[in-house]
């Protein structure tokens, strides 16, 4: 018997059993449970869940019992040994090629990015182990990553991931905001994700950005592959309209179960442009609920106001699914791409004993007009999948389709939906 099994004792394992239930049954978002019965799930796997006396065996077995809530994210894992979803890691998101993964969104200064890797490249192997479809593909976290690839031009390479310097001083931190000057007075900005928790930096590289395609009578702005993070996207949604309209609402559990008005929820109408200003904004939030409504931040009439299109595909997520949600509820863009993942539940990570941890949908997410998008995702108004042929011809034909779009709304306004 190995050390690490002597150490995993049915104490330890009934420990943890109880404390993931607990947490689940009193922290959870729905005290609903998503219609499951809680108890009763507790009590028809407790027997086979106690009875893994490896590690691994066990975070199977207590993570398929969390998968039967039917919600995300709720992960139970060790924090030794664990994994990375890969586009959290990679800065790049897959798409079921066949039998194969083909790479979809590559993200500007992302690991797969510096690496060399393209829209349209196979994934063959993730350090020389295979990997295909419908089994996802997740990397080891803090370990090296070598990624065996097909290019688009057929020859196979070992690509090798390194993280990006992000914060490292005397480093060039990664570029999430990048723009451009299409033909006919287009304009393209993407952003690749939302990072900071309040978004001070983020916000300023949006402004440049926008400063950029002022001048640009239509403009596509591009959230594909977008995982979200955290409060930058408010900056964004502001540039959509010229007024300050309501964008939605974070729910705790507690303020639910509470009852509220929407209108009596404590705001978020602006990002400071300083970091020394976090400080009076940390304060004013600190001791209230996290239930928070979000108001754009009225910044003025831009140019392309009634010319705009929203590129989105299934890896838009989280913040980046508000931005779509606020542009579908106002009608301030087209939508075009694919349908988003549906997954804007706010969650925390609960440290566990032992070197456990659990990570738990704590807050649901509400458009102004009580909409939930959870599970459902945003439909485009006009579908535009991803085309791996079109990828390896070195074409994206979503962003194709968002220019014609564009063209028809400054020709005809009224043709937005």
């Amino acid at each position: 018997m190995s050390k690490t099994t002597e150490s995993f004792s049915l104490e330890v394992r009934e420990e943890l059993f109880n404390k993931v239930a607990d947490l689940v049954r009193n922290r959870l978002f729905d005290p609903g449970f998503n219609g499951r019965d809680w108890s009763a799930l507790l009590e028809s796997r407790r027997e086979r869940i106690l009875s893994a006396d490896e590690p691994d065996g066990f975070v199977s077995e207590l993570q398929d019992l969390l998968n039967q809530l039917g919600v995300k994210p709720v992960h139970f894992f060790r924090q030794h040994g664990a994994t990375v979803p890969f586009h959290r890691a990679a800065w790049a998101t897959l798409f079921q090629d066949g039998e194969r993964w083909a790479f979809q969104d590559v993200h500007l200064d992302g690991p797969a990015f510096m690496a060399g890797i393209e829209p349209g490249d196979t994934l063959l192997a993730v350090n020389q182990v295979s990997v295909a479809p419908p089994q996802e593909v997740a990397l080891p976290a803090g370990a090296p990553v070598t990624l065996t690839v097909k290019k688009r031009s057929g020859q196979q390479v070992n690509a090798s991931l390194q993280r990006p310097p992000i914060n490292k001083k005397g480093s060039m931190p990664p570029r999430f905001v990048s723009c451009s000057e299409l033909a006919d007075h287009v304009g393209y900005i993407r952003i690749s994700r939302f990072p900071g928790l309040v978004g001070v930096d983020l916000a300023r590289d949006i402004d440049h950005a926008f400063r950029q395609v002022a001048d640009c009578e239509h403009l596509i702005v591009d959230l594909r592959g977008n995982p979200g993070g955290g409060s930058g996207n408010l900056r964004l949604m502001s540039y959509f309209t010229s007024e300050r309209l309501p964008v939605g609402y974070s729910l705790t559990r507690r303020r639910a179960a509470q009852g509220y008005r929407r209108e009596d929820l404590p705001q978020f109408r602006h990002i400071p442009s300083s970091k020394f200003a976090l400080i009076w904004l940390a304060l004013r939030f600190k001791f209230v609920d996290k239930s928070i409504v979000v108001v754009t931040e009225g910044l003025g009439r831009k140019r392309f106001h009634g010319h705009m299109v929203l590129l989105v595909n299934q890896h838009t997520t989280s913040g980046a699914e508000i931005v779509a949600g606020f542009v579908r509820e106002h009608r301030l863009a087209t939508i075009v791409g694919e349908r988003t993942a549906g997954r804007l539940l706010g969650w925390s990570t609960f440290r566990l004993e032992h070197g456990y941890r659990l990570a738990l949908p704590v807050s649901n997410y509400l458009t102004w007009e009580g909409k939930c998008f959870e599970a459902e995702g945003i439909q485009p108004d006009l579908d535009a999948p991803f085309s791996p042929a079109a990828a390896r011809e070195g074409r994206d034909n979503q962003l194709e389709e968002a220019v014609r779009r564009a063209k028809v709304l400054a020709s005809d306004p009224a043709r937005m939906h």
